[in-house]
């Protein structure tokens, strides 16, 4: 009953349901990452991968150009949940599918970005195809998603794991467009210092931050929802808040809203133990394998 509740919960992020059988066959397929890399360990967890997700999100609408494509061919403004669900259906997929429903999303994402373009809200010219973009995109998702998982699941990952994560993560940033994308976390640190100068907190960036703000829920599922959005948030790189017009979040803001999230990760990793990542790893090791059984107990 707790878990079904929970689930019901989870939907109310990102939608979705019924187990994710697509990924249970070809049997044997590693996909294009395979069952050893990073990224099947971080985007394991789904609540630093949510927490990292939203704030990637602030973080990509304070670039115009980035913002823009969202703006003018997205569903975001008016179907939050569907275009959170069908981003984190992509992950799902490049990162735990077999190697031809990676390609398959992979090759689609290309084509709805060959045919993205137009003036941002300085005027500006702009490609979804644009590397320039895409890198932007491609280094505040995964900064963004291993900061989370550092502070809310493992902040015990070696510095060499941490890296390796940046180095595996380049070859769906590289498939998707994006070029020279660095291999470690502090040059990606670095590559997105290089961005601030490009940075706008307009009229069309607060609206999508308002949104993500004010995340909407239903009344049972709006405490869970807003701490997720909340930690969303407090998951930002300092730099980034001066310039929404926020404070640096205090000590105890943090430490009050980790406590929350850790209080209430273990039924919700309990409830979602058996999914993408496990049905995964069954295809690649068997049903009845003692490493799909661990990992589902882990995560």
């Amino acid at each position: 009953m707790v878990d079904l509740f929970i689930q019901q919960m989870v939907r109310q992020l990102v939608g979705g349901s019924g187990p994710p059988t697509a990924f249970l066959t070809p049997a044997g397929d590693p996909g294009l990452l395979g069952p050893d890399s990073m990224p099947w360990e971080v985007h394991a967890d789904f609540m630093s991968m949510m927490i990292g997700g939203i704030s990637s999100l602030v973080m990509q609408a304070l670039h115009p150009g980035a913002l823009a494509g969202v703006w003018d061919h997205s569903s975001f403004r008016t179907d939050l949940q569907g275009r959170l669900g069908r981003t984190a259906f992509f992950i799902a997929a490049t990162t735990y599918g077999p190697t031809a429903m990676a390609n398959q999303m992979i090759d689609k994402v290309n084509r709805i970005h060959g045919h993205i373009t137009g003036t941002d809200e300085f005027g500006m010219p702009y490609s979804a195809s644009d590397p320039h973009l895409l890198n932007w995109v491609h280094l505040t998702e995964t900064s963004s998603f291993m900061r989370a998982y550092l502070r809310y699941r493992n902040p015990q990952l070696a510095s060499v794991d941490i890296d390796r994560y940046f180095v595996e993560m380049r070859l769906i940033g590289n498939r998707l467009g994006a070029i020279d994308l660095p291999d470690n976390a502090l040059a990606t640190d670095q590559a997105i210092a290089a961005y601030l100068p490009e940075l706008h907190y307009g009229e069309r960036a607060r609206a999508i931050v308002t949104l993500l703000d004010e995340y909407p829920s239903s009344l049972h599922s709006r405490p869970f929802v807003r701490l997720v959005s909340k930690a969303g948030f407090l998951n930002l790189p300092d730099w980034a808040y001066p310039l929404i017009g926020r404070k640096v979040p205090s000590a105890f803001e943090r430490s009050a809203v980790e406590s929350a999230i850790n209080l209430i990760a273990k039924p919700v990793r309990k409830a979602l133990q058996n999914g993408v990542a496990a049905h995964s790893y069954r295809r690649i090791y068997g049903l009845n394998s003692n490493k799909g059984k661990t990992h589902a107990a882990q995560h």
